[in-house]
């Protein structure tokens, strides 16, 4: 499955150069919030794009839950879509997604049921603003219950909590906001992101450099998936390659 959340900004809080930094990062660290009608918005275009119903393949090996290096040479399940700029296709042996509207986050699913997992993939930000956002999604429920480990071009990063019932995403990182590290390669290029979901810890690693690791029992389970957006006027596209699962 695939998914379109929205956005929301938050009041300013003072009026020196200090707190509207401090604004222009909080818009950023809060404008995404899921939009319920977007699942049946991507279940039209992938019928009118004829989107075959094949089994998928099993994808996986004796040392990995799933891997897939997107060479064409099989059909591991992802939802392929194409809505206007924004879509999530296979091409140059990768997974892309282009987003274009500010503030809304696009993805992709294989449709697969994971535990305890730890998730690999090479991430390249191909074009747009580097006020984006582009990673990992771990123990997928549906379209309003999951956990996303998320970079950014201008080097932050986050683990966000997607969970019905809450309008906007819940950040788990420190102070509930996006953190910078140097470990992120900034603007057009690749990042090595390594997310591991296990019982209750979650955490994010990028360039073999370990950034965060949080508590969260919400989620046990679950679909993993890809996901960019961006948050500045543009259109964001960024490429993932060589995805790989493996137990703990």
């Amino acid at each position: 499955m695939s998914g379109w959340p929205g956005w929301r900004r938050i009041p300013v809080k003072g009026s020196s150069v200090a707190d509207m930094r401090r604004y222009l990062l909080s818009l950023k660290l809060t404008r995404r919030r899921l939009a319920p009608v977007a699942l049946l918005l991507v279940t039209l275009l992938l019928a009118a794009c004829g989107v075959a119903n094949n089994e998928p393949a099993t994808c996986d090996s004796p040392t990995h839950l799933f891997l897939d290096d997107f060479n064409g040479e099989k059909d591991c399940g992802w939802a392929v879509y194409y809505g206007g700029n924004d879509r999530a296709t296979i091409e140059n042996s990768s997974m892309r997604i282009t987003a274009s509207q500010p503030g809304q986050l696009r993805w992709t699913n294989p449709g697969r049921v994971f535990d305890d997992a730890i998730i690999s993939v090479e991430a390249r930000q191909v074009s747009g603003p580097n006020d984006n956002a582009y990673g990992v999604i771990c123990r997928y429920q549906n379209e309003k219950n999951f956990y996303v480990f998320l970079i950014s071009g201008d080097g932050y990063y986050t683990i966000g909590k997607y969970q019905s019932g809450v309008e906007n995403v819940t950040y788990l990182t420190e102070n509930g906001q996006f953190q910078p590290s140097d470990a992120i390669h900034t603007g057009v290029a690749s990042n090595e992101m390594r997310v591991s979901c296990i019982g209750n810890q979650l955490s994010l690693e990028v360039n073999g450099v370990p950034l965060v690791t949080v508590t969260d029992p919400t989620f046990v389970t679950g679909d993993i998936g890809l996901a960019a957006g961006t948050l500045a006027a543009g259109t964001t596209v960024v490429e993932f390659d060589d995805v790989q699962v493996i137990a703990p």
